[in-house]
């Protein structure tokens, strides 16, 4: 974190009515103030700002260098478009600024607008460059408006004053673009040289800068967590009715198995009772002896799983027959010496 006391310059002038800039050039100049303030201030604790207008009979210091954000908003209130910019002369105001500092540990920058044309001309430009790079002050001009009649003057201005790639020139053309999203792309906060005061170039969440615009910056918040709660209550509620349908599926299951062994409990009783019966009713002959044995053979193949041709099954019921035939014959024994 770089430690550093800067002061941004403003051009206000007439010039920056045009609405070739999103909302106008002075609209964007104040929205790239606001988020400048917010990043070097949150860069670094210590760090401060100030913020001087150059149009008009004079410039004028709005804010001494500062770390409040709300002594900006009460310093930059009733600001308005005026006169002429002094290009020169608003910065030569900001080196005083920057002497003046009470922390002399800060390193001194100046980031300045250029939305009108530049009257000094090229030579006194690059005389103030040396004497800023002399009294180690860095600065960052934004051109945006009046590119082509001012570019050459910046060109050689940044060259005069740069030492060791802390100071920039940017460029921004004209296009539905905002003017603050192309400071934060550029090495003026850290997005490709040293002089960006420390501040990284990521990505906020959302997409949105929270110094910018901390109302939805909050409101993008709350949204989310309540999406996320909203996505766990479903995710709860998905896995409760799994599980009750998992159980209705495991009870109709069960149910089918118990109906199962139900129905197997009948047969072998309907079985058991048909062989009593046979037992009961052998004197009944042959005939009945037969037909029992048919009906137990087939109540027998009717069981699942049971193959009614099998060899022991067919020795069983052999077995009963001859058990049958046995009491018969000791029936008609029996019979004969009773009539005896």
């Amino acid at each position: 974190m770089v430690l550093e006391a800067t002061v941004l310059v403003i051009d206000n002038s007439e010039w920056s009515r045009n609405g070739d800039y999103m909302p106008t050039r002075y609209q964007a100049q104040i929205d790239a103030v606001r988020y400048l303030f917010g990043i070097k201030t949150n860069d670094n604790p210590e760090n401060t700002v100030g913020v001087i207008a150059n149009a008009g009979d004079s410039p004028q210091v709005l804010v001494s260098l500062t770390g409040d954000h709300g002594v900006l908003l009460k310093g930059m209130h009733g600001l308005g478009i005026r006169g002429e910019a002094h290009f020169d002369i608003g910065i030569q105001i900001a080196q005083l600024v920057l002497k003046h500092r009470a922390n002399k540990y800060q390193k001194q920058r100046i980031i300045t607008f250029a939305a009108s044309p530049i009257d000094a001309d090229e030579k006194a430009l690059v005389r103030l460059g040396k004497k800023l790079k002399k009294n180690g002050v860095s600065i960052d001009v934004v051109s945006f408006g009046e590119n082509a009649a001012n570019e050459q003057k910046l060109a050689a201005f940044v060259e005069a004053v740069n030492n060791n790639d802390t100071s920039h020139l940017l460029v921004v053309p004209p296009g539905p673009h905002v003017l603050s999203e192309q400071i934060r792309a550029s090495p003026i906060v850290g997005g490709g040289g040293a002089g960006g005061g420390g501040a990284d170039n990521d990505d906020f969440e959302f997409g949105v800068d929270p110094d910018m615009d901390p109302e939805l910056a909050l409101a993008l918040q709350m949204s989310m967590r309540e999406e996320e709660e909203r996505q766990l209550r479903e995710a709860a509620s998905q896995q409760s009715a799994g599980g009750g349908s998992a159980g209705q599926q495991a009870a109709a299951g069960g149910g089918d198995s118990m109906m199962d062994m139900d129905d197997d409990e009948d047969i072998k009783r309907a079985i058991q009772m048909s062989l009593e019966e046979g037992g009961q009713g052998s004197d009944a002959g042959p005939a009945a002896d037969a037909e029992n044995d048919d009906l137990v053979a087939s109540l027998v193949g009717s069981l699942p799983g049971v193959d009614a041709n099998d060899p022991a099954l067919q020795s069983a019921l052999g077995s009963r027959r001859e058990r049958g035939e046995d009491a018969d014959a000791k029936g008609k024994d029996k019979d004969k010496s009773k009539k005896a």
